[in-house]
């Protein structure tokens, strides 16, 4: 006799595991059209949002045997999409980094994934789809085990020396995960004077976001048009991913544009920064154009995304 839930509720919740892992394609050996595993793409998706993690972390959190994780670790290390450093506390384990060819396999894995989901959901009339995804938050809501409440976020506008801090955070940041080079800082640099030289309050302004009063990301709003605002240089720092600031960001400088009269807002980006993507289009910015060119050192794919106000 069951101790926790009827005989009917376990009945149910397994079937529906059954279903649910049947649609995904939980059970073929390799996730979509990709050749990497449900586990391997796990352990990807930890390391492409989360930075600097312990193996240990990643295998108590995903519930993997150490042995499994471990040639999991070594295969990604042999194809160089990962970086091993020994923690300083205990030599015996590793810090695990993606190289900048493992952002790019992640992001086009996820690009994958999106589609996929994308084309299960086209299959369905728009107030099935609905009733799917609130369905589906529904689950997550029941199950999930809520955590202590994380440090709260404070957004305040720039002030002397916040474009300093832009112009090195950005610029470090993006050469260390994705190998762009110096001349990324110099477009930085020329936004961030050229914000400052022309800056005008009633149109644009900066917003610098802190927790316990120390800077960790930033967003601009400037003007492209008379009826068209710009989102510009969206960063979060490592440390503070993970507790919203980055969809705070982009909700504060939607609300900064709709107060200073724009009709439209529109930013560029790359296909590459998957997390940013992600929080842009939860904001209901759609993608409206792409461009390949070699910018920084690298071959991209620009992005334009669109929203109206």
């Amino acid at each position: 006799m069951a101790i926790d839930g009827t005989d009917d509720q376990i009945a149910a919740v397994r079937a529906f595991n059954r279903f649910y892992t049947r649609k995904l394609g939980v059970l073929d050996q390799h996730l979509g059209n990709s050749s990497f595993s449900l586990s391997e793409a796990r352990v990807l998706y930890e390391l492409a949002h989360r930075d600097d993690l312990a193996a240990k972390e990643i295998g108590n959190e995903l519930g993997l045997d150490p042995g499994y994780l471990s040639r999991i670790v070594q295969s990604f290390d042999e194809k160089g999409l990962i970086t091993r450093r020994p923690l300083p506390a205990d030599r015996r384990q590793y810090q695990l980094s993606l190289t900048a060819k493992g952002r790019q396999t992640f992001a086009k894995l996820s690009l994958g994934s999106q589609n996929e989901v994308a084309a299960m959901l086209a299959q369905l009339s728009a107030g099935d789809a609905t009733r799917l995804t609130r369905a589906m938050a529904t689950i997550e809501t029941v199950l999930e085990q809520r955590q202590s409440q994380p440090a709260a976020v404070v957004l305040r506008s720039h002030r002397v020396g916040d474009m300093g801090w832009v112009i090195s955070r950005q610029a470090a940041a993006y050469a260390a995960d994705y190998n762009w080079d110096i001349s990324y800082e110099a477009l930085i640099a020329e936004i961030c004077a050229q914000f400052i030289k022309n800056y005008d309050a009633a149109r644009e302004h900066c917003w610098i976001a802190e927790v316990g009063g120390e800077p960790v990301g930033s967003i601009f709003l400037v003007k492209a048009t008379d009826e068209t605002a710009k989102l510009r240089l969206l960063q979060v720092e490592k440390k503070a991913r993970g507790l919203g600031v980055g969809r705070a960001l982009v909700e504060q400088c939607l609300q900064g544009a709709r107060e200073r009269g724009y009709s439209k807002m529109t930013l560029w980006t790359q296909s590459i920064l998957v997390a940013a993507r992600g929080i842009y289009k939860a904001a209901g910015f759609k993608l409206v154009a792409t461009e390949p060119h070699r910018s920084f050192g690298q071959d991209l794919i620009g992005e334009t995304w669109e929203r109206n106000l």
